[in-house]
This record gives C-alpha cells, structure tokens and sequence, in this order.
C-alpha cells in the first residue's frame, strides 16, 4: 500500500501498499522478480547443488498464533486467462541512472481508437478519473512529465462529459507514450474482509494499532540539498533517534497497554495480509462492517515471506500465491507465527468512516478500475492502457494509488475491490507485457515528436 490509505496504502499504500502486489512472487509488496533461469553472461554454473538457505532464527518469541479463518469457504487463486500482449515500441535504452519517467525516456504511442478498449472500460476509467481531478491539478507530478495547467482542459470537460461517451473524451483530450523500454509487470490487491471486534473478547486477540505518538517522521532534506526527498521514520530514545520497532518486537508485546488498539482480529494470518493490502474490511461479531485504512507504517522495509520460502524450497512455483502462502501458516502455527516475523514492516491503520478505500491521492480507488504505481514513473491519477499475457487486466485504468514493491517504470499493481471473486483474481496475480501511459495532449506534444 501505499502513502495513500489502500494497500499494498501499503505504502498501501506509503509502504502502498499494494499492494498484493508481492504476493503472487510472493512478495501485496517484494518488487523481486525470479531469474528466468540459467547462469549469468561470464558466469559458470556451479558444479554441485547448493545447500537451502537455512531459516534465521526470529528475533523475540513468536506470539501464538491461533488459525481461525474467517473468508467464507476456501478461495483458491483464479485460474489466469491467456492472451497475446502487445509488444513494447521500439526504443533506446533507459540511462541505468534514470530515477524518473522524463530521465528514463519518452516515445509517441498510437492514437487512443487503435487501444481497443471497451466501453465499458472507458467508462470505468471516466468515472475514476473525474474523481481524481482535483487532486491531479494541483499535485506536483514527480515524474517530470506533466505540468498542473496541462491537465486544465481535460478536468473541467470531465465534470460534465456523458459517462456513455467515454471513448470520445479520452479519444479527444489525450494522447498515449511509451516510458523508457515499455516492458510492464502487473499483479494484484484487493480490499480484503477478515472477523475482528471492537473490543479484545475470546477468540479475537490479535491487536489492530492506530499511529503510536512516539512514531517520528523525519525529512532528511531539510538537513542536507544531498538527501532532498528522502525521508525516514523512527523514534527517541533518550538523545538518539533509532529505527522503530519492528514486528517481531510489536508481536511480542512493545505498543501492548498503551491504549492504541483500534480493533482487535481473529487470525493473525488473515491480518498479517490484511496488513499487506494496506486497507480491508472488518466484519464485527455483530455482523456490522467496520472499515479501516492505512495510517502509516513503522518504517521498516517490506520483506516479500512468499519469496524466502519459495528460495527456501518450502513452496514450490505453482504455491505462491496468497492462497497457498495462508495455506502454508496455517499449517504449523509457531512456524507460520515466526514466518511471519521475518518480516519487519508493520502497517498502522485508522478507521474510515466515508467512502473507500482512498487511494494515494485521497480519493476511493475502483475495483477493476484503479491501479497503483510508482508516482516517479506515472503521474497519480494519469490513464493507464495495459496490453498482458493474462487477459483479466487487459484495458484502461488510472493510476490512483502507490505501493512499498510498487517501484520503477511499467511496474503496476491492480485493484479488484472486495469478495471472494477480487480475492481469487488478486491473489495470484502476475501478468507481464506493455504499458502506455494515456497523458493530455499538451504534454504529448511538449515531451515527445511523433513516430
């Protein structure tokens, strides 16, 4: 998530967040990506197998770990739909020091008739996009791409553009460009729903933190021009500033009887994602629905537990996904417990009392609709035509959201709301082909010359 409130808000959506977007590796957010295989260009191949990777001991004891589910039935992960991407425009190599979309280099794509996309696609995207608007001109674009007057023209006619029309306005205000080599990486989140109370009850004892007062964020810019944007989170102890605690410490009873539970969950697994999706759903004992959304998170870096395993030989490929990763917690508890530990990073949430969940950008991301990506390569609330190998996410999106594994250019993560169909689609998410980014005319015309 990233920060938005969302997942992977894991920042969701400023950790982004995503922001299941590791999963599927897994890593909701691990941004590695496996070797295709074979030894590197001036490499030999060891002659004998190595040795696993030996599990670390976990820092702390584990805290107990009591599986009860709360997903109605067993939702395993969608079966992935084949289809021929585009491929990529031909273009020079991204500079290997580019940090941005302008630095990694800006082609002309096709017109917006020649994406194929479905009405009912641009519609979606319409309706997304109108309610980005405010925040799109106003928000400087980290990426270098476009200037806030350059979106001018294409919000005001959206406020009353006919949602039928869709095709045509995106046809009219926008043209499409190719960042850097144009290769794209998709997966998945969603807004999951878990059992949780109000109040600490048999059975629901694992606690869900707001931001504890002593959690310090601090911009490095402002103490030196060399560390401009850069920022980091920790807290005092006595005249030292040093990292927060990380979860192992928070799971062993650091932030207990301080008063910061906002809720309490029945399964500490189901959370533990939860976390990694940046935003979710709690269905009380009363049957209500109390929604909650990402405030922050501790500062630690997001470690992707699907990935340790999968290089441990404890998953194998075709287990990776979020479905198989709960499968494999529940399992053994106190293993799954100190797994889970071996990530550090720990999401704080509040409770949402309007509509959502709210993307990086404040406003509500759409299912089906709404992706994140990293703001330094896509400006937050631009259109997003994706062209994969799998065809659920074929088609228009807009950018909405952030990730913490969300990072670099064509790195997207797509959002697929809540229930059991947008848990099976998300949870194993991993579509890989092309992306263009939809930008106003304007800013077409000033970045690029047409093939």
């Amino acid at each position: 998530m990233r920060g938005g409130t969302t997942r992977r808000a894991a920042s969701a959506r400023g950790f982004g967040f995503a922001a299941l977007a590791a999963l599927p590796l897994i890593s909701a957010c691990s941004s590695v990506i496996p070797d295709t295989g074979g030894p590197r260009p001036g490499t030999t191949p060891p002659v004998s197998k190595p040795s696993p990777t030996p599990t670390p001991t976990p820092i702390g004891t584990p805290r107990p770990y009591t599986p009860r589910p709360s997903e109605s039935g067993s939702v395993v992960a969608a079966k992935p739909i084949p289809a021929t991407p585009n491929p990529p425009l031909a273009a020079p190599a991204p500079p290997a020091t580019a940090t941005t979309a302008a630095e990694a280099g800006v082609i002309a794509g096709p017109e917006y008739n020649e994406l194929g996309v479905t009405a009912e696609q641009a519609t979606a995207a319409l309706k997304a996009f109108r309610l980005s608007c405010p925040s799109v001109v106003r928000r400087a674009d980290a990426s270098g791409l476009t200037q806030n007057a350059e979106w001018t023209e294409s919000c005001n006619a959206a406020k009353g553009w006919a949602d039928r029309d869709a095709s045509n306005f995106f046809s009219r205000y926008f043209g499409t460009v190719q960042i850097g080599a144009g290769t794209a990486f998709v997966t998945g989140y969603y807004e999951p729903e878990i059992a949780a109370s109000r109040d600490k009850r048999p059975g629901y004892d694992v606690p869900i933190y707001r931001r504890p007062g002593d959690l310090v964020d601090v911009d490095l810019g402002t103490f030196s021009k060399d560390l401009q944007g850069k920022k980091i989170r920790g807290r005092v102890e006595g005249s030292n500033f040093i990292p927060y605690y990380d979860r192992a410490a928070i799971e062993s009873g650091a932030l207990a009887n301080r008063g910061l539970e906002i809720a309490w969950a029945a399964d500490a697994a189901e959370f533990f994602f939860l976390q990694v999706q940046g935003s979710g759903r709690l269905r009380l004992p009363d049957g209500n629905i109390m929604r909650i959304g990402y405030e922050t998170q501790n500062g630690r870096d997001y470690v992707g537990i699907g990935k340790l395993l999968l290089d441990r030989g404890e998953l194998k490929t075709g287990q990776a996904s979020m479905q198989g990763i709960l499968d494999y917690l529940r399992a053994d508890p106190v293993r799954g417990a100190a797994v889970m530990n071996e990530n550090p990073s720990w999401v704080f949430f509040r409770e949402l009392t309007g509509a959502g969940p709210l993307g990086a950008l404040g406003v509500p991301v759409t299912g089906r609709a709404s992706v994140a990506a990293d703001p330094k390569y896509v400006p937050l609330g631009a259109p997003v035509f994706l062209s994969l190998d799998r065809a659920e996410p074929n088609g228009l999106w807009v950018a909405q959201d952030t990730g913490g594994a969300i990072k670099g250019a064509n790195r997207f993560d797509s959002f697929w709301g809540a229930g059991e169909q947008a848990r099976a689609i998300a949870g194993g998410m991993s579509g890989r082909g092309s992306a263009l980014l939809l930008l106003p005319r304007a800013s077409v015309a000033r970045l690029t010359i047409r093939r």
